[in-house]
This record gives structure tokens, sequence and C-alpha cells, in this order.
């Protein structure tokens, strides 16, 4: 059709509008297309980058090394076509390095190989490349606001930590749509506090303390636009002259100053709403930029606090159910017993990615016969339905294991018929024991295993082995099947330790790999104080990427009754 590009051209002008460096990947991560930002921020021309792959041109870690193909996050979401985002390492074609935030998201091209992955990327800390744009330029493109939301959503809703959302949406702002940004939250019992002032110079954001903290309350009858935006009235476009008049608050008084402080001649606000609540406010400001404020940027404000408050509820509700879960916990967990001839430490670390409870537990308490039970399990989940599940267990075991005079296996195989019919529970492991002091000054362990990783013996020099007998089906899964027992002598001085698969499973190894960890671990502290025993080996077991929550419990039997030969 006449007067019409090719595919190509189409693309080629799409990606030179775009106002942050981009490029395009076909499905096979080949570099199609890039635009003239790219070329600036990478160093290289586009002559050498077209037809090349993408991953083994740019993508590097901090030491400069190339990133291993699948480990690679933006080669991964270009090949699988999906949305994503990240922080990377780019090699510039001058040897150097480029720290770099990163969206990629699937579009349709129309070229031969219709199916493409367009990746944006700006300098770390800096929010854009600062010489390709500033206000001066002009506004944004349609497309450049569209990338702009898209990043805002995926970066926004991606974590649950407030604190993390809140500098995520700053960055997302500055400088690219102002050089100050204000956030004004709204906290329970309708207290404000000015939670950033955020200030873009010399290429990085700086928060200025001075001007951050509680603020006056909101009043129904201040028609000032701050208060308006916290009552949830609505957006604004204003100058310092909005100000200039008396006051007709503390609120106003203190917008008065903020535009004296920070010399801002231009300001955007808009509300930051939930479904249920205004949430707060943010600021958008001009100083050192030119030109003001306009109608349409106004709009894409709004729809970006609209964005936010989403993201800041989603986080509120879940930091409220961490507080419930922390204090369920809290009170799930037991008080251990104080027992002659035994010294006994547990320590429990929750999920660091869920909702810091779960369904990992382990108890001790004393038995009517003398005997001091001991046990661990695991309920799968990393929620409320996990804990109240691991509730249910531990209770029903401690009934059973005090009323019934009983080998650990038969107390087990009843708690397993238990947990199919009465625990909400679907699928458990546990370890359950029973411990006495013998006449030789040691310990007589009596225990069953089902389906749990196995308890480790730890002998006072350091002699560290798996106690693997007296193993079973995991809870929940043939509760009718009689289980195993298994005894062993604990001498004097050794250390028994029973734990979750938390402490030992990491992504990318082996479970053996994880147990042959723990084992040279413990033996390399076996000479320590039970204390600083149990705090080392989390600290140098527990892998650095694991996902699970992690209970454990050590029993030392005191080495009292050691004789030292001469």
């Amino acid at each position: 059709m006449p007067g019409r590009g090719s595919p190509q051209e189409t693309v080629t002008k799409a990606l030179d509008a775009l106002g942050t460096g981009a490029y395009l990947a076909d499905e096979q991560g080949r570099v199609i297309g890039v635009n003239p930002r790219a070329e600036r921020l990478l160093a290289r021309s586009a002559a050498a980058l077209l037809g090349g792959d993408a991953h083994d041109l740019l993508h590097r870690n901090v030491n400069g090394e190339l990133v291993p193909r699948a480990q690679c996050r933006i080669r991964e979401a270009v090949l699988a076509g999906v949305p994503a985002h990240g922080r990377e390492w780019m090699a510039r074609g001058d040897g150097t390095l480029l720290p770099v935030t990163w969206l990629a998201t699937p579009c349709e091209v129309g070229l031969p190989r219709p199916s493409a992955t367009l990746v944006l990327f700006y300098p770390a800390g800096r929010g854009q490349d600062p010489v390709t744009r500033s206000p001066a330029h002009g506004q944004l493109s349609d497309l450049e606001r569209l990338a702009l939301l898209a990043e805002t959503t995926t970066l926004l809703t991606s974590t649950l930590n407030i604190e993390e959302a809140l500098h995520r949406l700053i960055a997302l702002l500055v400088p690219r749509l102002g050089d100050w940004a204000v956030i004004d939250l709204i906290h329970e019992r309708d207290e404000v506090r000015r939670w950033a002032v955020a200030h873009a110079r010399e290429g990085d954001v700086h928060l200025c303390e001075d001007l951050q903290g509680p603020m006056p309350p909101v009043t129904r009858e201040s028609t000032m636009p701050l208060s308006r935006a916290l009552r949830g009235v609505g957006s604004t476009l204003l100058g310092p002259e909005t100000y200039e008049g008396p006051p007709d608050s503390g609120m106003a008084a203190e917008q008065h100053r903020l535009f004296e402080v920070t010399g801002m001649h231009s300001a955007a606000i808009a509300p930051i709403r939930s479904v249920r609540a205004v949430l707060g406010a943010v600021t958008l400001g001009r100083a050192d930029q030119p030109g003001a404020y306009t109608a349409t940027e106004l709009a894409l404000l709004e729809d970006i606090a609209r964005r936010a408050g989403l993201a800041l509820e989603n986080a509120r509700l879940y930091q409220r159910q961490r507080v419930v879960a922390e204090t369920m916990q809290r009170h799930l967990l037991p008080q251990l017993p104080r027992v002659s001839g035994l010294a006994m430490t547990s320590r429990y670390l929750p999920a660091p990615d869920a909702s810091e409870v779960g369904g990992d537990w382990y108890d001790a308490f004393s038995l009517e016969d003398g005997a001091t039970a001991l046990a661990v399990g695991d309920v799968v989940g990393h929620d409320l339905d996990a804990a109240a599940g691991m509730a249910q267990m531990r209770n029903i075991l401690r009934a059973y294991a005090w009323s019934r005079q009983k080998p650990p296996s038969e107390i087990v195989q009843e708690l397993d018929r238990a947990t199919v019919r009465i625990a909400e529970v679907a699928m458990a492991t546990a370890v359950f024991g029973r411990m006495t002091v013998n006449d030789a000054g040691g310990c007589t362990l009596a225990w069953t295993n089902a389906g749990h990783p196995p308890p480790l013996l730890v002998s006072a020099d350091g002699l560290a082995e798996y106690l693997t007998d007296g193993h079973g089906a995991l809870l929940g899964v043939v509760p009718e099947e009689d289980r195993p027992d298994a005894t062993r002598e604990v001498p004097p001085g050794a250390t028994l330790l029973l734990y979750t698969d938390g402490l030992i499973e990491s992504p990318g190894h082996s479970l053996d790999e994880g147990l042959e960890r723990l084992r040279r671990h413990a033996a390399s502290l076996a000479h320590r104080p039970l204390e600083s025993f149990t705090d080392l080996l989390l600290a140098r077991t527990r892998p650095s990427d694991n996902d699970d929550d992690v209970a454990l419990l050590a029993v030392r039997v005191p080495a009292t009754n050691v004789r030292t030969s001469r």
C-alpha cells in the first residue's frame, strides 16, 4: 500500500521513539533491532549488535564474566516469550560494565519471524540514560507511557515488602518524570507520615531526611491539593503560588516549606488508593528540569498511583498476615522441659519469602515413666493452614505419647491414622523418639522415622553419623502399615540433632550433598557448648538460597562420666 513503510522500517521507528535503551530479540535470542539510545549506553554500533546473540554479546555478572546460559533471566524470558524484569550487568563495547534495570516483554513485529521480545533497559540507580531524555525534550510518547505502566505493574507487584515497593516507585518516577518525588502515607489512626522526599541529583537519587517524618493531620476543611489528595478527592496540578497565601492547615504550612526548600516550580499530586481506602499520596516536582506538568502527565501519574495503591494494599495485607502468623508461631512452639541428665536447645527460622509461619515443628516433653519424648516434623506448606495442621499433629502426638506406654512406632502409627481422620493434613513427615538415662551415664534412644531426614548423632570427639534405621513411609500414605522401631545408645558428651529439610535442601544441589554438609559442620563443632554449637551450625549449614523454614532440636548428654586417659 502506498505511503506505508516495510515492517522492518516500522520496527526501527518504534524503537527509535523509545525514551530508554532497547533492543529486539528473535526466538533464538538474536538481536534483530536496536535503538540509538542502546547504542550509546552500550558503546556499540547497531552493525556490531544486529544478528549477534544478545546473551553472548551483553549479559555479564558483576565480575564481568558471561552469565551461564541456564542462569540468565533475560535469555530465559526471551526464549520462553514471557514478561520478566530484573537487574543485570551488560558488557559495553569499550570493555566496561553497565549495571542496568531491564524489562522484557513479548511482542508481535510483523517480520518474517513475527514473535520477538522487546528488552528495555536503563542504568540502575539512574532511572534512565540522562543524555537521552528530559522533560525539555518533550512528553513521553504513547509507547513510552505504556512501557512505563507495564514496568510499574511488574516491579511493584513482584514484592510484598512495603519499603521495597516504595523504593521501586521512587526509582520509576525520578528522574524520568521529575527531579523530585514525595510520598506521604496514611498510617493507623489516620496519622500521616512523609515517608520519602527524593531528589535526583548528579545521576543519583538522594533522600532528604530533614523533610521527612510525621505530618500534621488531614483536615476536612482544607481545600489545599495535598489535603484533598489524602482525602481521596482527586489529583491536582500546582506550583509554589498555590501555597503563597495564609495556610488553612498545618499540612498546608508544611507544603509551603517543601516548595520553598526544594525550589519546585511545577508539581503534580495524585492519591494512592486501594480498593477500600486512601493509603497516601504521591507528588512529582520539577525544580532543575524545565517545563510545567500537563494534564496528560497528571493522568499518567494517576495511573501509576493506582497501581502503587494496589501493590501497597497487597503488601499491607501480607504484613498483617505475617504479624498474625508470628503471634501464632510463638504460641505454637513449645517451651523445652528441664530434664536431669540432659541439655536441650531449639531453633526455628521462618521461610524468608513466605508468611513467617509454616509446617515445621519440634517438641520435647517429659513422660509419666520418666523418659523424655523428642519429636520433629514437617507439614507441607508455608501458611496458616500448615501451621494449624502442625498444631493439630503435635497435640495429638503429645496426647498419645502421654496416655499410652507404647513403643514409638505404635504411637506414630496411631498418629498416622488420626492424621487421616482428624487432622486436616494432606502430607507430613516426623521423627518421634523416647530417650531414657541409663546406668552408664549415657542415654538410650528408641525412635521411629516417618519419611523424615534421619537424626544425626555426634560424639564428643567429633564422630558424626546418621541414624538411618527405623525408617518408614510418610504420614498419610499407608496409615494401616506397621512401622519399624530402632534403638541406639547415646554416650556421655554426645549430641543428638533432630532437624527439618530446610537445613539441608538447596536448589541445584542433591539431598546427599546437603546431608554431607550438615554432617561435616556438626562434627567440626562437636566441642562447642550446645548453644553456640546450634547457632554456628545454622549459620554455616543453612543454604543461602533456602526458601523453606527450619526447625532444629539439639539434645546433649552431659560428659560428666567421660574419663580422660593420660
